[in-house]
């Protein structure tokens, strides 16, 4: 998939690109598989701001992707679509019973292509199967964290996994991001690579696109008042140098740990982190 390039007609198209969509093979999603998406711009069910720098935007339906698609399931791609509510396509398939689902869709993925999930699908790009079925060192993607609830892992634009090691009743997968982790072998992926591979390399070039997407300016805290950020405040030069940088509410925010979750550390082979130190 290609860069798409603009002249450079004004100050914002001079640096700005976009995806090529010559992939995509219609513009219209199946209407019984998409819903109306409520616009919450950042807040929870209570009206208060969870997450800043967010609103206004176009609106989207939702496209009701299917993350756990049964075994023996035989189905045919009918189209590639444009998914507005993730960085990959999606594709429309059409199963042995007529049902049609969207799953994700990679780089292998065509129009006419046959697609299988099961024990007894074969191994190919694009098919779904359990772990244990998978040869090591394969390239997978859409990886199920807990067996059986669907695809939680690897589904944005570009990214693999590859699978390392099987030992006992665990797999080990190296992830996107250089960690080592231990899957259950019962838990399903998916053999390829996630589309729109080019998808990190688009520039965004302009103010206005951003708000398009619904993302808000975000305003530095040095240049706040006191009284609204920990680095606010002082008469223009740079104050509270040597004390570590902080939130708006006062947490440390480089070097300090705030993963909660203790349950899953003990499924982690290698952290991510000891990858990037020996870079």
């Amino acid at each position: 998939m290609a860069i798409k390039m603009y002249n450079p007609t004004t100050p914002a198209r001079r640096g700005m690109t976009s995806q090529d969509t010559s992939e995509i093979t219609t513009r219209k999603p199946l209407k019984s598989l998409i819903k109306s998406k409520k616009q919450n711009a950042g807040r929870n069910n209570t009206g208060r701001i969870t997450v800043r720098h967010r609103g206004g935007g176009v609106k989207r339906h939702y496209r009701l992707v299917n993350h756990n698609l049964p075994a023996g399931t035989k189905a045919t791609i009918e189209e590639i679509e444009y998914d507005p509510n993730r960085s990959a396509r999606i594709a429309r398939i059409k199963d042995q019973n007529s049902l049609y689902h969207y799953v994700l869709a990679d780089t292998s993925m065509s129009k006419g292509k046959v697609i299988h999930s099961g024990v007894d699908a074969p191994i190919e790009a694009s098919n779904r199967m359990p772990l244990s079925l998978i040869p090591i060192g394969t390239q997978i993607y859409a990886i199920e964290i807990h067996p059986g609830k669907g695809a939680q892992m690897v589904r944005s634009a570009g990214t693999k996994a590859q699978l390392m090691a099987k030992e006992g009743d665990y797999a080990q997968v190296r992830m996107p991001s250089g960690e080592v982790r231990r899957f259950r072998l019962e838990a399903t992926a998916t053999i390829g690579v996630v589309g729109n591979v080019q998808h990190q390399n688009i520039k965004i070039g302009s103010a206005g696109r951003n708000r398009r997407k619904g993302i808000r300016p975000g305003v530095r805290g040095v240049v706040m008042n006191a009284a609204d950020h920990p680095h606010g405040g002082g008469d223009g030069g740079r104050h509270g140098t040597g004390k570590p940088p902080q939130t708006p509410w006062g947490q440390l925010t480089l070097g300090y740990r705030t993963r909660r979750r203790k349950d899953v550390s003990k499924l982690i082979v290698k952290s991510r982190h000891d990858a990037k130190r020996k870079k």
